[in-house]
């Protein structure tokens, strides 16, 4: 397998540790993964969640962007309802004219929180609607090329930094919606497997469909986030991966915490009711030793013709989160 192989990171703020150990911890990963051959390193935002750090991705990035110099950072992603497309250009812009080159900016459409949370973001709810969507980013862009008509009121402004910043923007998406909107204007897009492994190949049939060639790509460029945790035996990532079920159990029942240890895991088996719930996210996992993990990938990589794979592995421990990065990198750029 030698497609560019990536990496997602949410930051996990872990029982008995702190914001900013989990913020410390991203930051060693980067160097870690570049070191390995990873290509990408993402941030996510997530709001008003105790076991997730990364609520703040356009500053992690530049964080993650001086700790590392081959590796490409960016947001997975920018919540675009959450945010003024002006200040996110800004930003952006602010990260390319520091790092030329190497700067990512991944977007999505839902809120990436719940709905009181994201009117405390924006503080108007009618800002909040997926469906302005195409026109924010429509704004985005054009700040960054000079692209108002003449006569639209935003012609006036100039985005310092920001205007002509070679920021590379992908779409991210868990339905058709986002992978058509790629298509059509010739974007890259990512596909988040990783919660909505159903919707992968509707999506990607969507987005190749639909792909119309642009300035940007010839051809469709898709990339598929997936959640991995390895270890050096099926056993032991059974054991590693109890933590993420019991975090995704609790926030479905919504009392979200810190990551679980574990040891916490174990103690506080998911009961029947709470494994069917998860089951339409967690039958995307790929999770074992190196041997499993390995088949895994063949599966999946054969099902999507991914262009590229993006890996996210929430783990209690930094150590096996590392480990575990180090294994699936032996499997996909062997």
């Amino acid at each position: 397998m030698s497609i560019p192989v990536s990496v997602l990171d949410l930051s996990p703020v872990t029982t008995g540790s702190s914001v900013g150990q989990a913020l410390r911890n991203t930051l060693d990963l980067a160097r870690r993964v570049e070191e390995l051959g990873y290509h990408r390193f993402w941030l996510a935002e997530h709001h008003s969640m105790p076991g997730i750090a990364s609520s703040a991705p356009s500053v992690m990035i530049g964080q993650v962007a001086a700790a590392t110099s081959t590796l490409r950072v960016g947001s997975g992603g920018v919540m675009l309802p959450n945010h003024a497309p002006l200040v996110v250009a800004e930003q952006f812009g602010t990260l390319d004219a520091l790092f030329p080159g190497r700067i990512d900016l991944g977007i999505g459409r839902a809120p990436g929180t719940d709905q009181v949370t994201a009117h405390a973001l924006r503080r108007q709810a009618d800002a909040l609607s997926a469906e302005d969507f195409p026109q924010q980013l429509a704004h985005l862009r054009a700040f960054f090329d000079d692209g108002f008509p003449a006569d639209h009121p935003y012609a006036a402004i100039t985005a310092v930094p920001g205007l002509g910043a070679e920021v590379a923007v992908w779409l991210l998406g868990s339905s058709t919606y986002s992978a058509q909107v790629a298509g059509l204007l010739g974007l890259p897009f990512a596909f988040a497997r990783h919660f909505s492994p159903a919707q992968t190949m509707p999506a990607l049939e969507a987005y190749r469909s639909t792909f119309r060639p642009s300035d940007v790509l010839d051809e469709p460029y898709a990339m598929v986030t997936v959640t991995a945790i390895a270890a050096d035996t099926d056993e032991r990532a059974d054991y590693l991966a109890a933590p993420l079920r019991l975090t995704m159990a609790r926030l479905r029942s919504g009392s979200p915490g810190r990551f679980p240890s574990p040891e916490e895991a174990a103690a506080n088996p998911l009961t029947a009711e709470q494994r069917a719930l998860l089951a339409p996210s967690s039958a995307g996992y790929i999770v074992g030793g190196p041997e499993s993990v390995r088949a895994q990938f063949d599966e999946l990589l054969t099902l999507t013709d991914a262009d590229e794979v993006m890996v996210s592995s929430l783990m209690h421990d930094h150590a096996d989160r590392v480990h575990s990065y180090e294994l699936v990198a032996d499997i996909l750029t062997a």
